[in-house]
């Protein structure tokens, strides 16, 4: 059956609608904010970079090793992208502070943060000393309270923000010879809950990701040292029959970022090939 004339002129202007409102969409979804990830130097922290960066945004690179960030840093902006390294260890309140204030002077408020900064230890525990456990949450909780104290101020001021901390799947299911580092883990998940109940009325969400097995130069070190079994080895029993990818977290890291993500906080998004479901 042949359309009309008006009929035909209805599903043009229906097309153009349609047209201009994907074109709106992209354009809001396209990112232009200043974000913060701890841990860039290397793995899952400077593939989130990486990802970040590649929405358009602005990127904070922030690690302890100061060589490795400001190298990471330089190949972000070879690419058009405009990043800055910080050298900070993250239980240090000072020179997280002084890493942001350069953040606020290069680049502007933040709006985005990645809490990726941590360390990993195998240790019985009963040969768990007071100084060994005192560093891991030093590093793994008090350096993510630290992190996200100094930039909550910005995101209050913009009426938006988006936290996405990086935790473990171990502290859903336990692991033997990592008391210390699952507690602080754990620390992480249960703040993040708590920060999201208190700033969901002022835009601002926050979430975490407890990833699963990853292949990241932190899993290789402890393969090599017994702690872990081999990375095949792994693949070979993970549902998905692969070892995770620091890319897998940084895609699910890019999404709970973005303005998508706006109704979703206070989760814990599980990236592990189906291990802990």
């Amino acid at each position: 059956m042949a359309f009309s004339y008006l009929e035909s002129q209805l599903a043009h202007y229906s097309g153009m609608v349609h047209t201009r409102d994907e074109a709106r969409r992209s354009e809001e979804n396209a990112m232009n904010r200043v974000a913060v990830v701890t841990g860039a130097a290397a793995g899952m922290g400077l593939a989130i970079a990486q990802r970040l960066a590649s929405a358009g945004n602005q990127i904070a690179l922030v690690d302890l090793d100061g060589d490795a960030v400001t190298r990471a840093a330089a190949e972000l902006r070879a690419t058009g992208a405009r990043a800055l390294g910080a050298e900070a260890d993250v239980s240090d309140r000072t020179a997280v502070d002084n890493a942001i204030a350069r953040v606020h002077d290069e680049l502007g408020p933040v709006e985005i943060m990645v809490t990726s900064a941590g360390f990993d230890e195998f240790q019985a525990f009963t040969d768990i000393t007071t100084e060994a456990w005192d560093r891991m949450l030093a590093v793994n909780l008090t350096g993510t309270f630290h992190c996200l104290q100094a930039v909550i101020p910005d995101m209050l001021a913009a009426g938006w923000g988006r936290i996405v901390t990086i935790s473990s799947s171990s502290a859903q299911s336990g692991a033997a010879r990592m008391a210390h580092y699952v507690a602080s883990k754990g620390g992480v998940v249960g703040l993040t809950k708590a920060l999201a109940v208190e700033y969901a009325p002022h835009g601002i969400t926050v979430n975490t990701i407890p990833p699963g097995f990853i292949d990241t130069p932190m899993a290789r070190r402890a393969e090599a040292r017994g702690d872990l079994p081999s990375i095949d080895a792994v693949a070979a029993r993970t549902p998905v029959r692969r070892a995770g990818t620091p890319d897998d977290i940084a895609a699910a890291c890019a999404y709970l970022c973005s303005e998508d993500a706006g109704y979703v906080t206070g989760q814990a998004i599980g990236v592990n090939g189906g291990w802990y479901l």
